[in-house]
């Protein structure tokens, strides 16, 4: 017979898996802590840099952005989220320009996937840390992402 067919050889194997066991819960007995004390820290709560929270459409101080309403991001949304709505203006010296009227994000349909913010040529959408998304109402996760009165940032003549 071999040892691990027997008596001794089968308590022995018992006693060393369950030493293999308790080392691998005293070492984690004494590592350091990395739970988050969530709500309670909510203030100086930081997500990881990759984090993806919410879409946003940063503006400057001037209440400028950088979409030209070309759409890329909404035709790179799997699920429909992003809706870009543009008009066609005339500049003072004839020309049509086509500017962005408005731009809806739902984040109740998002994915989070970052399409949208790999096509924008012009980095006009990002995603920032927020991650509190709860809310009664779905109405209320539809968002209008260019402020009031925005208009786009004019380019910097060299």
């Amino acid at each position: 017979m071999e040892e691990k067919d027997t008596y001794f050889g089968g308590l022995f194997k018992a006693v060393r898996s369950l030493g293999i066991g308790l080392k691998t819960t005293m070492r984690e007995f004494f590592t350091k802590k990395i739970t988050e004390q969530y709500p309670e820290n909510r203030k100086e709560l930081k997500m990881f840099d990759r984090f993806r929270g919410t879409l946003t459409m940063p503006h400057n101080e001037n209440n400028e952005h950088h979409c030209i309403a070309c759409g890329l991001c909404q035709m790179a949304c799997p699920n429909g989220t992003i809706k870009v709505t543009s008009e066609t203006i005339t500049t003072e010296d004839g020309k049509k320009k086509k500017i962005l009227a408005k731009y809806e994000y739902n984040l109740g349909s998002c994915i989070f996937c970052q399409l949208c913010v790999n096509a924008c040529p012009h980095n006009a959408i990002t995603f920032d840390q927020v991650f509190e998304h709860a809310v009664f109402d779905r109405s209320k996760l539809i968002m209008t992402l260019n402020h009031p009165g925005s208009h786009v940032a004019e380019k910097k003549k060299e």
